[in-house]
């Protein structure tokens, strides 16, 4: 069990070191493809640009079941060049300004040249702007600063810079000795190394497949239709695997595996929940059951496309969500041993 929890932090590295927010994820994809191709397995790309690939093609069509995690993060995007050659920006999904101020980011640009900067307050320093302090962090009030001698709009479009650029945060990803996962994007890269992790233990065999199992890593989850469409023929469940939510109020931590009873937008299927905690308990993992106050998932917005589906949710717990997150090992091993009794 142990070496799979570490297969999944391996992966879930390897995958914190591409950059993938959303609308940007061919190189994550990529990634996760030859992990797949490289376990003997046929993933193949949706028209979306996500990854859907089946476990165990033998078995029987009916009755199968889908497993989501997404591989699209929170992000920027160029909205304006201003007169003095900083970059506007607008935020692709939740992303906070606050929560990245003075972060480094990499811009993309639609030729696939990459510039450095740092996303900074207007006016940053401190001896000149006497407001600094008390000022709003927002994104009309921040700006990046580019790693290049440039003080004009027109001196930045040289450099090939236009809106509609991509904007990448830095993820600072470290792994302690003690076991805690620090890094941005851990939601829900940290999930999508689980599921690598888990098609592996398929193919060994070391986990036998109950039913038809499917994997569909998505990349449109942080702007809400990530899994809306690529339901396979014959799927009658879906779980999305995604961050578990720490927090004031909430029973999970980061060394547990979190199942959601509800969130936002309704209650999950109670059937799934039920079995879902059932299987924690069968595989002895450490777990918490929560209603989390401001989420949603993949699994809903299939729900919302049409889809007639049994639903649930479960995923380690990560603090500090949309921000500089945390979890642990010990999280990555409770989930894994849910997913295994669940899945035997």
């Amino acid at each position: 069990m142990q070496s799979y929890a570490e297969l999944a932090v391996k992966h879930t590295v390897a995958l914190l070191a591409i950059d993938s927010p959303t609308g940007y994820t061919d190189q994550a994809v990529a990634y996760a493809a030859e992990v797949y191709e490289g376990l003997g397995l046929r993933p193949q790309r949706t028209q979306k640009g996500g990854l859907l690939v089946c476990l165990n093609p033998e078995a029987p069509e009916e009755d199968s079941l889908l497993l989501q995690a997404h591989l699209d993060t929170l992000g920027g995007m160029v909205a304006e060049i201003s007169s003095s050659g900083r970059l506007i920006l607008s935020a692709l999904g939740g992303l906070s300004a606050a929560n990245t101020e003075c972060e480094n980011v990499r811009v993309v640009t639609r030729d696939g040249k990459i510039y450095t900067g740092v996303f900074q307050m207007k006016n940053a320093s401190v001896h000149v702007n006497g407001g600094y302090r008390d000022a709003k962090r927002s994104f009309d009030t921040m700006e990046v600063l580019l790693d290049e001698e440039v003080s004009s709009k027109q001196e930045v479009e040289n450099l090939g810079i236009m809106n509609g650029d991509i904007v990448c945060f830095e993820p600072r990803t470290v792994v302690t000795p003690s076991g805690f996962i620090k890094s941005r994007f851990l939601d829900d890269k940290l999930c999508a190394g689980i599921l690598l992790a888990q098609a592996q233990a398929a193919t060994e065999g070391t986990v036998p497949l109950n039913r038809r199992v499917w994997h569909h890593l998505t990349v449109f989850e942080e702007v809400g239709h990530g899994g809306a469409g690529s339901v396979p023929a014959g799927v009658t469940e879906a779980i999305s695997l995604d961050m578990g939510c720490v927090g004031d109020g909430l029973a999970g931590g980061e060394t547990k595996v979190s199942i959601c009873a509800k969130d936002s937008r309704g209650p999950y299927h109670y059937g799934v929940v039920s079995a879902l905690i059932d299987a924690a308990r069968r595989g002895g993992a450490d777990f918490a059951v929560d209603v989390y106050p401001h989420y949603s998932s993949d699994v809903e917005t299939a729900l919302e496309a049409g889809h007639d589906l049994r639903h649930g949710l479960i995923g380690p717990g990560v603090y500090a969500s949309h921000g500089y997150e945390r979890s642990s090992r010990k999280g990555v091993e409770n989930t894994i041993k849910l997913l295994n009794a669940y899945l035997s």
